[in-house]
């Protein structure tokens, strides 16, 4: 029992489901509403979009980068989708050139981190800036709104009574897993996290695999731009705006080591729902957003120390 429980403790997402389980129980005591059905069918609608930034973000900070442009890049990729469909492209037409142009935008950013060799956060702080203003030029600065009836599924639908959203986030996932835990690009990711060097030094196509990385960042932030489009119904150039902290806060509590080399995707499903949960069951219990930040910043802050303690043993 304690050989089973010590192996449990060692797992990645150990302390991330247990600090979700905590943090549940304690909306489910504090506030009557929290447990009913139509309340955690919004938590997990209202998570779905950043879970699914997350997991590109995750795979970057596995190889010891971060990507910053994740925000910016759903905005651009939502208003591309939106203006696409009013020119009268059909929507699937137009969630793939939404999918291509955040493709294009993480490869631009792998490509400048892996071959140019810049330092990620500089990288994706500029892209950030640049995909914001495009996002701002093609729309002139305004919504793009008046979209077919038939796209508003995807961001307002149910299949089986479950909300499209949460579909598209379980599709994006078991994706992600099978990548980084039965393939070979899965193991490099990880290796290149773990020592970068060295994994070069076997053989591994550093630099392709850190471009494709990128690329996997800009394509998960892109069908989050779908997702939230056809939510809203209209392209939004400033939607995402802070997005990027939210993903990287989803991953830190996911387990995941900052620097990389360390981590689970399924921890970041967690970590992201426990951001959605603490989101909810405060706003329940009437706390002032300010304050939300704060003690949000101290979970993370919290959850970065265990991540450099288990790892410095």
């Amino acid at each position: 029992m304690n050989t089973q429980l010590a192996r449990w403790r060692q797992s990645p997402i150990f302390y991330p489901l247990l600090g979700f389980i905590v943090i549940f129980i304690a909306m489910a005591f504090v506030n009557d509403n929290f447990l009913t059905t139509n309340n955690l069918s919004n938590v997990a609608r209202q998570v779905s979009i950043n879970a699914i930034i997350a997991v590109g973000m995750t795979c970057a900070i596995l190889t010891g980068g971060i990507d910053l442009s994740v925000g910016a890049v759903m905005a651009l990729s939502g208003t591309v989708a939106a203006g696409l469909m009013m020119m009268g492209l059909p929507p699937e037409l137009a969630i793939l050139g939404c999918l291509i142009v955040g493709g294009l935008f993480g490869a631009g950013n792998g490509a400048f981190v892996a071959y140019a060799k810049m330092p990620p956060i500089i990288v994706t702080l500029a892209t950030m800036g640049i995909a914001r203003g495009l996002a701002l030029i093609y729309t002139g600065g305004y919504p793009i709104s008046g979209l077919p009836k038939d796209f508003s599924f995807l961001g307002r639908g149910e299949f089986m009574g479950i909300q499209s959203p949460i579909i598209v986030m379980i599709i994006v996932y078991i994706i992600a897993f099978v990548i980084l835990n039965k393939t070979p690009i899965g193991r490099y990711i990880y290796a290149i996290g773990g020592n970068e060097e060295a994994t070069r030094l076997s053989g591994v196509r550093v630099k392709r695999y850190k471009m494709l990385v990128y690329t996997l960042s800009g394509v998960t932030a892109a069908i989050a731009g779908i997702v939230l489009t056809s939510r809203l119904m209209s392209g939004q150039p400033n939607m995402g705006v802070g997005f990027e902290l939210d993903a990287i806060a989803a991953v830190v509590l996911g387990g995941t080591a900052i620097a990389g080399g360390r981590g689970a995707i399924i921890g970041t499903l967690i970590g992201a729902m426990m951001l959605g949960v603490l989101n909810n069951g405060l706003n329940l219990m009437g706390v002032s957003p300010y304050v939300q930040n704060v003690i949000k910043g101290g979970i993370i802050l919290l959850a970065i120390y265990i991540s450099r303690s288990r790892d410095s043993k």
